[in-house]
């Protein structure tokens, strides 16, 4: 609400009434005490006196009306200047790249697929969406996801910078890598299927199958005309705890797991290199496709940690059997003890 204002405007005294009140007065509403004084430059009431409220009788005299307050004001509140377009284009700017780079950080990034190594699931130039969230919650890579990882060190040894040569251009390419809209040139990333995690037994002998825990792999993602060995047979090896052992799907030209047996880890990755798992195709467009688990890796038997918790609870029920059992003999062979 704006201020009240009371109007008043020079005019003819209000006489006084028959019953000899005299107005009331607009700010208290309550009658004036009947005065015998004359305010300064004021006439008596009936001589012309000036000075009323506003809304008195005709100018005169005759029997007037009482006084009634003054006309009440409602100040007009100020219209608030709408901000022009070009002036809160960078405030919106500034917005999007803080929320771009929070959700490239925490949740989600875009990653461009730079070779032939996924072919067919991946082609040059595909976009793929990694989920980078649920590692956080402390989740691990499974079997038959498609990850991105960091260089475990020296798998990229060699390979030239994506980076142009043209600084306007570089510019523009390290903003958009700083918000996750395309990947760094700085950033050493792989993108590879797991095969195997930590406790596995993977091998591959001649032209194939491919076996993890003694288990053959139908792997119809395979690239066609690739053996699943490849050029690259191997094994058996058993995969560290807290790593995975990762392959490309097209087996003939994929610099993976297989090619880096000699070098720490003895070709696996540890899971804290791992970014996220790659869950969608997002562009381009007609490319447009998720990346599920294949059922390959829901065969029977395949998991090498499938008998292990239930021996584990026999072998442990063992010793606390054998403990009540003693238990409750010596119960028994006490005087007035009831079995």
């Amino acid at each position: 609400m704006g201020d009240l204002v009371i109007g008043a405007r020079s005019g003819p005294g209000e006489p006084e009434g028959s019953d000899g009140r005299t107005a009331q007065s607009a700010e208290s509403g309550h009658p004036s005490e009947p005065s015998d004084e004359v305010p300064s430059g004021a006439e008596p009431a009936g001589a012309g006196a000036s000075g009323g409220l506003s809304g008195g009788g005709p100018s005169g005299g005759g029997s007037g009306t009482p006084g009634v307050p003054g006309e009440v004001k409602e100040r007009p509140a100020p219209e608030r200047k709408q901000r022009s377009f070009w002036k809160e284009l960078p405030i919106l700017v500034i917005i999007a790249l803080l929320l771009a780079l929070v959700i490239k950080t925490f949740f989600v990034q875009a990653f461009s697929i730079p070779s032939e190594s996924m072919q067919n699931t991946l082609q040059v130039g595909d976009r793929v969406l990694v989920d980078k969230l649920t590692p956080w919650f402390g989740a691990k890579p499974e079997r038959g996801e498609v990850v991105v990882f960091h260089d475990p060190g020296g798998w990229l040894d060699g390979e030239g910078s994506t980076q142009s040569s043209n600084p306007v251009v570089r510019g523009v390419q390290d903003v958009l890598s700083f918000i996750g809209l395309m990947p760094s040139a700085n950033e050493k990333d792989l993108i590879k299927r797991v095969i195997g995690v930590g406790g596995d037994t993977v091998e591959c002998d001649g032209t194939g199958p491919l076996k993890v825990n003694g288990v053959p792999l139908n792997e119809p993602y395979v690239y066609p005309g690739a053996t699943p060995c490849g050029t690259k047979p191997f094994g058996p090896i058993t995969v560290p705890a807290n790593s995975i052992w990762v392959m490309g799907d097209h087996r003939d030209d994929s610099l993976d797991s297989r090619y880096h047996m000699d070098q720490p880890g003895g070709g696996s990755v540890p899971d804290s290199d791992v970014v996220g798992r790659a869950f969608v195709v997002a562009w381009p467009i007609d490319r447009w496709s998720t990346l599920a688990i294949p059922s390959t890796f829901s065969q029977k038997g395949i998991s090498a940690t499938g008998l292990v918790p239930p021996m584990a609870g026999a072998v442990g029920t063992l010793p606390v059997a054998w403990y009540l059992r003693r238990r409750r003999k010596q119960d028994a062979g006490r005087p007035g003890t009831e079995d």
